[in-house]
C-alpha cells in the first residue's frame, strides 16, 4: 500500500498564514495612514479657523462646528501651538481668556510696527466711486456721457477722483461727434482688486448670485446696489450715440464733487 505524502499541505499552511499576517499588517498600515490623512486635513481646517476669527476661539466651540471629539481637538490645537512656536514661524497660537487665538510674536513688535507705519492708508471709495468704476471695468473703453446714460446722473467730479487715483485712465478718443475721450482701468485697478486680468472679473450672473447671497447671509431684504449698477449696465449693451440727455443730476458727493457752496450768490425772495 502506497504512503501519502502530507508535506505539500503543512507548506500550504504555512504560506497561508504568513500571506494572513501580511495582509493584517498592511490592512492596519492602511487604516493609520488614511487616519494620519484625516487627521492632518482636519488640522489645517483648525488652522485656518483660528487664523479668521478675531476673538480666542474655545476648543469646545471648534469641536462643536466640527463635530469631531473634543479629546481630538484639543490635541490638535496642542500641535499647532507647539508648531508655531518654533523660531521659523512669525507667529504664534496662544491660549487666551480659554481660547486659542494666532497672533505676531511678541519679539518681532517693533519690525512689524514700523512696517505697518510705512504702509499707505487704504484706499476708500464712494458708492457713486464704486459704481463708475464698475460701468468703466464692463464697458470699458467708454466715454464720459455713456458712462452717465447708465449711471442717469453726472459724475465728473467721479472721473477726476478715479484717475488721481490711477485706476482708471484716458484711452484715447472715440470716432463719433465731438470726439468725447474714452476711459478704461489700469494695472492699479487690478493691484488694489487682486486680479491678475480682466477676464478674472465676475460674469454679470455670478455678479448677481453674490449680491443674493450677501443680503441672504445678513438677512437684508434692501438690493445691494452693485449688482443694481450691473444690470443697468447690461440693459444699455452695446451702447452707441449717446441721445440728447435732460438736464443731469449731479452726485451729492461733496468728498468727490466740486464745493457746493461755490457758484452764484443765493438771493432772499422777496415777499
Amino acid at each position: 500500500m502506497e504512503q501519502t505524502e502530507v508535506t505539500p499541505a503543512v507548506e500550504t499552511t504555512e504560506e497561508q498564514t504568513q500571506e494572513e499576517i501580511f495582509s493584517e499588517e498592511f490592512s492596519i498600515q492602511d487604516h493609520s495612514s488614511a487616519e494620519d490623512t484625516l487627521h492632518a486635513d482636519l488640522r489645517a481646517v483648525i488652522e485656518a479657523i483660528v487664523y479668521i476669527t478675531d476673538e480666542p476661539l474655545a476648543a469646545s466651540q471648534i469641536a462643536a462646528a466640527l463635530e469631531q471629539p473634543q479629546e481630538l481637538i484639543d490635541r490638535l490645537l496642542e500641535e499647532l501651538a507647539t508648531e508655531y512656536a518654533k523660531p521659523t514661524h512669525g507667529l504664534t497660537i496662544r491660549e487666551i481668556a480659554g481660547g486659542y487665538k494666532m497672533a505676531t510674536k511678541p519679539e518681532f513688535h517693533e519690525q512689524i510696527r514700523a512696517f505697518v507705519k510705512s504702509l499707505k492708508p487704504p484706499m476708500k471709495l464712494s458708492l457713486a466711486a464704486l459704481e463708475t468704476l464698475s460701468v468703466i471695468a464692463y464697458k470699458q473703453p467708454i466715454t464720459a456721457p455713456e458712462i452717465m446714460e447708465i449711471r442717469g446722473v453726472q459724475g465728473a467730479g467721479v472721473l477726476k477722483t478715479l484717475i488721481d487715483r490711477k485706476l482708471i485712465a484716458p484711452a484715447g478718443r472715440k470716432k463719433v461727434i465731438g470726439n468725447p475721450i474714452v476711459y478704461k482701468t489700469t494695472r492699479e485697478f487690478l493691484i488694489q482688486f487682486g486680479l491678475n486680468d480682466l477676464n478674472e472679473l465676475p460674469t454679470l450672473k455670478e455678479f448677481e448670485e453674490l449680491g443674493r447671497m450677501a443680503v441672504s447671509d445678513e438677512e437684508v431684504l434692501v438690493e445691494p446696489a452693485a449688482p443694481a449698477i450691473v444690470e443697468n449696465v447690461e440693459q444699455h449693451a452695446p451702447i452707441g450715440e449717446p441721445e440728447p440727455q435732460p438736464e443731469p443730476i449731479h452726485d451729492p458727493d461733496p468728498a468727490e464733487d466740486p464745493d457746493p457752496t461755490e457758484g452764484p450768490e443765493k438771493h432772499p425772495v422777496k415777499d
